[in-house]
């Protein structure tokens, strides 16, 4: 039983322990409704009588209700004539109000506490209590007309006007549409009958005592019928309603015939059946449940037949206040900081206060106001807890709202998810599950110390705690003013960074700072606190208070400012700019007020204003900005034209003056013109707008002379010149249709056909315009018209290939006339044409119009000034003018201008009459080009010969772009940023400089910079920090400035080194990766290089290549050293005597019989052998078919030739990007030769050599992407005749001059009988590797053609002997250019990547024989055909186990 005790005893322990702990896991608090459910609203009170403001209040728990009035608590207890209800409201039984004595007047405010939560006030209300009733003014007696309105006032106190009726008679009257009341008070009659004649009164009901004005008596006049003149009884006023309510605004007329009353708002007429609307009395307008659209100005207009008048008002709407962001409750632990966000409109726009537990919250150093309606509170502590509100007030009215901020302990979370509310430092340490593990915290972190102070920023440091328990520890820097409880906290940004910056700190100022690490199992101990000053701040002035600016006159303005708290100052500098301009002018004063002179008329300046004292310049003061008076015009308007149009008209056209002469807003144009020398003038006016005047009702062939000026509101500024014009004698006819048109020509295209004609010869005829036809075998199909100057015309979206008939007609009003005809057919859609061409340049006048009688000169000497980087000013002279270039007709020129850039920019034109003409707003560093034409009535001269410009540079305007940042492969401290140009870079691009930080809002001066050429679009930056987010910005530099920086793009380092760079680090001079290495990492010449890194089975692998290849080359050699030994005693003896005679022939014989050798054995029968991937002609026919042999003897090469070089092979592959054998050798693959048959004539490459073959063919083989060679040469016979010759694409490398200026091996010197015999092997193509041989990076190839049988040889006979050069190199000739016509193309073949060291080949002379001798020649030259079988499939075998070896 005792056991059974205890285990329950124990149970109970447990049980309680884990309650406990749970209750402790889960000691969060939960937010308490505490609202208002009624506030107090604004009451209008009566003197004696009972008034009630309600309020109650939504909670949990009873909350006590109290009232404030105007500010102060109301003391209730001993007052018998106000009371607290029940739920809250406030009764006052007995109003009391006098002259002297008003205590229930005032704002009343109800404020609700629950002790140990927090306290709630609620909005204000005022109450008014309506005044003791007087008449300000009485009704008066009156007699109406039968069918007039009338208007009856009352005025009373404002605050009285709702207790106001009428009476007639002693009896009440009835309102309605027709009789009404204003909201001053007065009664309108509209309408008059004779049932409203009587007595009338005004009566003040409900406001205490009735008081009732005087009587007046309204007779009713039965209509005289004579006309009165409309006037108002009563005009609108201005009037403010809030949004929701009603209004009226009174229009009361009369005046006989009786008015019609119509409202326009915002100049549109207003329909009254949209409901919202009603018009009383006739007249007056009300509106229902105003709405944000009905602000504005209003106007009544009333009208009758003897006229009308008008009346203006304006309604302004207000709009209480309405939340659009509540404040939101809030969890946070002590030292953190939080925002209490709230988001207000109204109109006028609402101010916001803070309360906190109905105290008022004061701005401090803890308590700040952002972004000019949310609370931040900073350091938290535990008694910042409780409620919150936020109150918006306005005209309109005044609303609030509140949130609840609950302290948690240290050792509680944050319930999940945190709240928005938090600040971005304080989230980051209050996430879920960042405390409240179990196990060792750590201990204190040591050694804290300020290694950095400043005036408002200190950087902490410290060491690792003794004790910190794990690994990922991060670190929380708690510090307040010296002496002060409220902690505010800075965490680090990732674990194990042990210093932080403080930031936002006081000048000359201590501080306290205490560091705590955090673990996964939570905070540990704190670390003593650490006192430090901040230095102190130099005391330079703060701005200058009060800076107004004045505007005095359209040139002058005034400025006026007070002196600064702070130091004593020295003088004041000025800065003020014009608006749109980029650099400010300063001036200094030393006076509190300056007057600025000389500035431009009606230009907006902002002003600005910095105090120096000895310390230098102080703050500036925000920029304050006005606009100077407008003037009258100080320039005339520009580029004047005037174009006679018929006998009575004249078209004037014109241009603003220029901007900086304007001094306002052009309001309208003046035009005034006579006739002849007169001197009285007419005129008309325009509207600021419009830029031209038609001048009609003139006389038939009357001199007229003509001048603008523009208007402003200040008045007219100077006029144009006098401009003289004459009218037709007699108009164009217009009785009948024009004339067919004189020509019609046409020009297809592949999608377009551009049409040009003359207009008819006659005329004499108005033509209005043409009208194009056109279709596919019809001209009607579709139908264009265009205007009558017009002379060209581009018909597009057209099909290719296509028949189109066209046809043109000129039409008039009367009709159109005859058409003219033409046929075109469009291009194909493979025909080349530019896309560029500029369809106006090739058509713009084609072909010569029918000449008038005095043709039109164009205008010479045309040139093109620059004036800026938007300005040019084109100048010329008229050959038809006096000596003295005096205009004095109505002549005008016309001035295009274009850039080509882009292609298709359209002309733009402009009129003038004068010598000149300033172009603005061009594109800066562009070149355009300028032409002028005259015109002088009907007649127009051609374009002039084009001038040029181009604009002055001016700094770039747009900023570099298409910005990436990326991370160096291997080097991840290394960086590389790219960039395109600027869209708009205004001039040449000279540099460019890169800015970088790790903080996006530091100013610009705090980036560190990196300038870099402008040539350059790539950039690398080094030893940047791992695991570090950077900033990035690029501007643009040219000659004339800096440009906009680019937007910031963000990167962010790796977290760690690499593996292959600390390799590296560690070992620098090893390279650690295996197999083939990239292009990249091994540059140029290094293809044949074999890596000697890697594994164990790469070595092995390399070695038995290695070993394979150099066996089959021994087997090559002694292979072909037993054929040639085989040959026949007849044979060597016809060979020797052959080649011992100097002017002897060679022989020939064909081979009776085609045997198929190895796909590497060359023939060249007409074929050239390329890389399959690289052909240079368009569409090669490839085969593989047998390669057919010729014979041919071969000088052997010299005997004293090293052995090995022999064996080698004599092509040197060029490591270019074009090579297959380079492409092979990387891919580890043999290349397959393909045998493209010439499918155009061939196409020589620089070096060529003349064979000769049986079948007297001229065969060719390629070099492929290679040129010529250098290293061992050939001899070959050169042909004194030339021919040009195209080079293939692919033989890009070199030229025939860098072949001729290429230092030669010496060569042995030849003997003078040339030996003859037979080389051993056919052309070599080795598999070789060699690691030891390290050629050039750059090395030219060299290409060998070796001595083989006669029947798998290249046939080259020699050349002959050449001089001797003694040098230390391998022995060659040079090969020399051949530019004959018998020429052959060198082909290189891939060896795989691999370079061997070439063998020199000396090739003996040959006989000069014609080519049909050689056709009889062949019996002597000839193998036995079993034999040669035999040995043939001899060497098949050996080729199939080579490739077995090499594909491996």
């Amino acid at each position: 039983m005792a056991e059974r005790g205890a285990r329950l005893l124990l149970s109970l322990f447990c049980l309680t322990i884990i309650v406990l702990h749970a209750e402790k896991g889960s000691a969060v608090r939960n937010f308490s409704p505490f609202r208002f459910s009624t506030e107090p609203s604004d009451t209008l009170a009566v003197r004696g009588a009972p008034t009630l403001l309600n309020c109650s209040a939504h909670s949990e728990s009873p909350a006590k209700i109290e009232w404030k009035k105007d500010g102060s608590f109301l003391s209730l207890a001993s007052d018998d004539r106000r009371q607290v209800l029940a739920e809250g409201s406030l009764l006052i039984s007995s109003v009391v109000h006098s002259k002297h004595n008003k205590p229930d007047e005032g704002v009343y405010q109800c404020v609700a506490t629950i002790d140990n939560l927090g306290t709630i006030i609620s909005r204000t209300a005022r109450v008014n209590v309506a005044g003791i009733p007087r008449y300000l003014s009485q009704p008066e007696a009156a007699s109406v007309r039968l069918g007039d309105s009338h208007m009856l006032n009352c005025e009373v106190n404002p605050d009285l006007v709702s207790f106001i009726r009428w009476e007639q008679n002693k009896e009440l009257v009835e309102l309605d549409q027709r009789v009404f009341t204003l909201p001053s008070g007065a009664l309108v009659i509209s309408n008059a009958t004779e049932a409203d004649a009587g007595l009338y009164r005004c009566v003040i009901d409900n406001a205490g005592p009735t008081k009732t004005s005087e009587e007046a008596e309204i007779q009713i006049l039965p209509e005289s019928g004579e006309e009165r003149t409309l006037e108002f009884l009563l005009e609108p006023q201005h009037v403010y309603k809030a949004i929701g309510e009603s209004v009226l605004l009174p229009c009361v007329v009369t005046g006989y015939p009786t008015a019609y009353v119509t409202w326009m708002h915002k100049d549109q007429l207003i329909e009254y059946s949209k409901g919202r609307f009603e018009v009383l009395g006739g007249g007056s307008l009300r509106i229902f449940n105003l709405t944000e659209e009905d602000a504005g100005v209003y106007s009544c207009v009333a009208d009758n037949t003897n006229g009308s008048i008008e009346a203006q008002t304006e309604l302004t709407l207000k709009a209480s206040p309405q939340f659009l962001k509540k404040p939101a409750n809030i969890y946070a632990h002590e030292a953190t900081d939080i925002i209490f966000e709230c988001e207000v409109t109204g109109s006028p726009a609402p101010t916001i206060k803070w309360v906190k537990n109905g105290d008022a919250v004061i701005p401090s150093d803890y308590f700040k106001i952002i972004k000019e309606q949310n609370l931040q509170v900073l350091g938290l502590v535990k008694s910042d807890e409780g409620f919150y509100q936020c109150l918006a007030e306005n005209d309109a009215g005044n609303v609030q709202a509140g949130a609840q901020l609950i302290i948690l302990d240290q050792d509680v979370a944050i319930p999940s998810p945190p709240p928005t509310s938090l600040t971005h430092a304080t989230t980051d340490r209050l996430m879920p599950g960042s405390r409240g593990g179990a196990g060792p915290t750590p201990s204190a972190p040591r050694d804290v110390v300020a290694s950095l102070v400043s005036t408002r920023f200190i950087k902490l440091t410290w060491r690792l705690p003794a004790e910190p328990h794990g690994d990922d520890v991060t670190y929380s820097v708690y510090y307040s003013l010296e002496d002060n409880n409220r902690e505010r906290i800075v965490n680090t940004s990732r674990p194990g960074e042990m210093q932080v910056t403080i930031q936002n700190l006081m000048p000359d100022t201590k501080y306290s700072f205490r560091v705590v690490a955090h673990n996964r199992n939570g905070p540990g101990e704190s670390s003593v606190p650490l006192t430090v000053a901040t230095q102190p701040e130099v005391q330079v002035p703060g701005p200058a208070p009060n800076l107004q600016a004045v505007v005095t006159s359209p040139s002058t303005v005034s400025l006026s400012w007070d002196m600064p708290l702070t130091g004593e100052i020295q003088n004041y500098k000025i800065y003020y700019m014009e608006k749109g301009m980029d650099s400010e002018q300063d001036l200094d004063v030393n006076t509190l007020s300056y007057t600025m002179t000389g500035l431009k008329k009606f230009t907006e300046y902002s002003f600005r204003v910095v105090a120096y004292n000895k310390h230098g310049p102080g703050v500036s003061t925000e920029d304050i900005s006005v606009r100077t008076y407008s003037d009258v015009p100080s320039a005339p308007p520009q580029n004047m034209t005037v174009e006679v149009l018929n006998s009575k008209s004249i078209m004037v056209r014109w241009q603003p003056p220029p901007a900086d002469a304007q001094n306002g807003e052009i309001t309208g144009y003046k035009i005034r013109y006579r006739k002849g020398t007169r001197k009285s003038e007419a005129a008309e006016i325009t509207s600021g707008s419009q830029l031209y005047q038609l001048i009609d009702g003139l006389q038939r062939g009357t001199e007229y002379m003509l001048r603008v000026s523009a208007i402003t509101v200040n008045g007219t500024g100077p006029a144009t010149d006098w401009t003289t014009a004459e009218t037709f004698e007699s108009d164009l006819d217009e009785t009948t249709v024009p004339d067919v048109p004189s020509s019609l020509h046409v020009r297809p295209l592949v999608n377009s056909i551009v049409v040009s004609w003359t207009p008819p010869e006659n005329q004499d005829i108005v033509v209005r315009g043409y009208t194009i036809g056109y279709g596919i075998g019809s001209p009607h199909a579709q139908t264009i018209k265009v205007d009558y100057k017009q002379r060209y015309y581009t018909i597009e979206n057209l099909n290719p290939s296509s028949h189109y008939v066209i046809t043109l007609k000129a039409f008039n009003n009367v009709g159109e006339g005859i058409p003219v005809y033409e046929s075109a057919i469009t291009r194909p859609q493979s025909d080349p044409i530019d896309p560029d061409v500029d369809l106006y340049e090739l058509f713009h006048a084609p072909y010569t119009p029918v000449p008038d009688p005095l043709p039109m000169l164009p205008p010479v000497g045309v040139q093109a000034s620059v004036l800026s980087h938007d300005t040019i000013k084109v100048t010329w002279a008229d050959n038809s003018l006096p000596k003295n270039q005096k205009i004095t007709d109505a002549r005008y020129y016309t001035v295009r201008w274009k850039t080509n850039i882009p292609a298709n920019t359209k002309f733009k034109v402009a009129n003038t009459t004068t010598l000149t003409h300033t172009v603005t707003g061009l594109k800066p560093n562009t070149l355009y080009e300028f032409s002028v034409m005259v015109t002088k009535g009907r007649r127009t001269s051609t374009w002039s010969m084009t001038a040029h410009g181009t604009t002055f540079e001016t700094i770039p305007s747009s900023a570099p772009k298409d910005v990436t940042v990326v991370s160096k492969e291997g080097q991840p401290r290394t960086i590389i940023v790219n960039w395109q140009p600027p869209s708009e870079a205004n001039g040449k691009i000279t540099g460019y400089i890169i800015y970088y930080s790790t903080d996006v809002n530091a100013e610009v001066h705090d980036w560190v910079i990196e300038p870099v050429v402008g040539n350059r679009l790539t950039h690398q930056i080094q030893d940047l920090t791992l695991d570090t987010t950077y900033y990035f910005k690029i501007q643009a530099r040219n000659s004339k400035g800096m440009g906009p920086m680019s937007d910031a793009v963000q990167f962010r380092t790796p977290k760690a080194e690499s593996s292959d760079k600390m390799a590296n680090d560690q070992a620098p001079g090893i390279l650690l990766k295996a197999g083939r290495p990239s292009v990249q990492e091994q540059g140029f010449g290094s293809v044949g290089k074999t890596d000697m890194s890697g594994t164990g089975d790469n070595h092995i692998l390399v070695i038995v290549i290695i070993v394979s290849v150099g066996a089959f080359t021994i087997i090559l050699v002694v292979v072909g050293a037993f054929l040639c030994t085989r040959r026949t005693t007849t044979q060597q003896k016809k060979k020797r005597a052959a080649c011992k005679s100097a002017n002897g022939s060679h022989k020939y014989k064909g081979n009776s019989k085609d045997l198929k050798p190895p796909d590497l054995w060359i023939h060249h029968e007409r074929l050239e052998l390329k890389p399959i991937d690289k052909s240079p002609e368009p569409n090669p026919v490839m085969t593989d078919t047998p390669i057919p042999r010729t014979s041919q003897d071969i000088t052997p090469v010299d005997g004293s030739m090293d052995p090995m070089l022999q064996r080698r092979n004599s092509y040197r592959g060029h490591e270019s990007e074009d090579s297959m054998s380079t492409l092979a050798g990387r891919r580890g693959m043999r290349p397959k030769m393909m045998m493209p048959f010439d499918a155009q004539p061939p196409q020589p490459v620089i070096s060529a050599h003349p064979i000769h073959s049986l079948d007297n063919h001229h065969h060719h083989y390629h070099l492929g992407s290679l040129a010529s060679p250098t290293r061992s040469y050939l001899h070959h016979q050169s042909s004194t005749r030339s021919i040009a010759t195209p080079i293939s694409h692919l033989d890009r490398a070199e030229s025939t001059e860098s072949v001729r200026n290429t230092p030669s091996a010496d060569m042995h010197p030849p003997s003078g009988q040339p030996s003859c015999t037979t080389d051993l092997s056919e052309t070599d193509i080795s598999y070789h590797s060699s690691a030891a041989e390290e050629e050039p990076a750059f090395s030219t190839p060299t290409a060998h053609v070796r001595p083989t049988h006669p029947l798998k040889s290249f046939a080259v006979p020699a050349i002959p002997a050449h001089p001797m050069y003694d040098s230390a190199a391998l022995p060659s000739t040079p090969l020399l250019s051949q530019t004959g016509p018998h020429s052959v193309k060198t082909a290189s073949i891939g060896t795989l990547g691999r370079t061997r060291t070439p063998m020199p080949v000396i090739v003996p002379s040959a006989p000069d024989v014609s080519e049909s001798s050689r056709l009889h020649e062949d019996a002597g030259s000839n193998y036995e055909t079993d034999e040669l079988t035999e040995e043939m499939a001899h060497l098949e075998g050996l080729m199939k186990d080579l490739n077995a070896i090499t594909t491996a």
